[in-house]
């Protein structure tokens, strides 16, 4: 199992029945946020730390330049107050910020649009983690938000910084988009290595089958589970996003959107397809060790077979009962003959061998041997 070794699971702690909405929730573990902004158009990019949410307002006035935003860790309700009194976010989105198990979607607000992805990556011990990445979509800013320092967005930082193709001059909500293709492609990248995977365990499977191809197989059967369940909602939010009035996701945009939310149809057909293939081989495991317990029942049938008549044989003339009383020497009706009969034990040990020998000889005959 240290192939695919077990990612602690997160413990979500949910809202207490009756608790008022838009409650921030912070974690008592959750990390210092760190801040960073990236400034961009096409003329050039910018990168820079920020220490103070309070200092956004002033970066992104400049509108003939667009921003990118990203906050990791949620250690600082000053944050999220700022959030809501100065960019006018509403308590109900800064709560779904904060409690990080929700379903991807999108949601339109007058001044933003708020939308949530599952992002799903293979950590440096293989293991699948799940973080919820959120986006507040502005004219020209985007800003996310991630409960963690670790996510696998690097693919769309070294566009911005090699400026190469229209990720410069598209505008904020291709950024957005931008990065929920990386989140949808790296999809991909798991599912083919679990693809891989499943036909390395299929070889092991028919060459030798063991208790931990099982284990294996159930372990990404349950993790493709868990893709499944992130991917419909994700193809449902990308396909809101498409039919979106909202002025701040250009037509531009929804060109990509519309490829992004194919692939999405792709890797539902993809997860189906692999769980197939792992549900196909819990069963050969299954059959093939049902094939080898009857086998082995087999040869245990036909040991049991030859010694019955053996052992039936064995028992008759290990009753002792003797013809002659050994005192008297007054002879005794209907007891055995052969108890002192010469050669005797030499003739019963001929016709068991013989018996035995005819056994084996018609069960090879009959196939059973093969």
């Amino acid at each position: 199992m240290d192939k695919h070794k077990l990612r602690k699971k997160k413990q979500y702690i949910l809202p207490k029945a009756g608790t008022s909405p838009g409650l921030i929730y912070i974690d008592e573990n959750s990390l210092p946020p760190k801040i960073t902004v990236h400034r961009f158009n096409s003329e050039g990019y910018e990168e820079k730390s920020l220490e103070n949410i309070n200092q956004i307002l002033k970066i992104t006035g400049d509108k003939t330049a667009t921003y990118w935003i990203e906050i990791h860790g949620f250690a600082s309700m000053e944050l999220f107050e700022t959030l809501n009194r100065d960019l006018h976010i509403n308590k109900l989105v800064l709560e779904d910020i904060t409690r990080t198990y929700q379903r991807p979607k999108m949601e339109e607000y007058d001044s933003y649009v708020f939308a949530v992805s599952r992002m799903l990556f293979l950590d440096e011990e293989d293991s699948l983690a799940n973080d919820q990445i959120a986006y507040i979509l502005t004219e020209n800013t985007l800003i996310t938000f991630q409960d963690t320092y670790e996510d696998c967005l690097d693919a769309v930082r070294l566009r911005l910084k090699a400026g190469k193709g229209s990720i410069r001059i598209t505008g904020s909500s291709y950024i957005m988009y931008a990065i929920m293709d990386v989140i949808v492609d790296t999809y991909f990248e798991i599912l083919g290595k679990w693809s891989e995977d499943l036909d390395v365990i299929e070889d092991r499977l028919l060459e030798k089958p063991e208790k931990s191809i099982l284990y294996e197989t159930q372990h990404i059967k349950r993790n493709l589970i868990n893709i499944r369940r992130v991917a419909w909602p994700e193809r449902d939010k990308l396909n809101d996003m498409l039919r979106s009035d909202s002025p701040l996701i250009s037509d531009q945009t929804k060109i990509y959107i519309r490829d992004a939310y194919d692939h999405c149809i792709q890797i539902i057909d993809l997860v189906e397809s692999l769980k197939e293939i792992s549900a196909t081989n819990v069963d050969m495991y299954l059959s093939i060790i049902s094939n080898r317990m009857n086998e082995i029942m087999k040869v245990l049938t036909i040991i049991s077979s030859i010694f019955i008549p053996l052992t039936f044989i064995a028992g008759i003339y290990g009753m002792n009962f003797a013809d002659k009383d050994p005192i008297t020497g007054k002879l005794l009706p209907d007891n055995m003959p052969e108890l002192y009969q010469a050669y005797g034990y030499r003739y019963t040990m001929i016709v068991m061998l013989v018996i035995a020998i005819v056994q084996v000889i018609y069960f090879w005959r009959k196939g059973w041997f093969k």
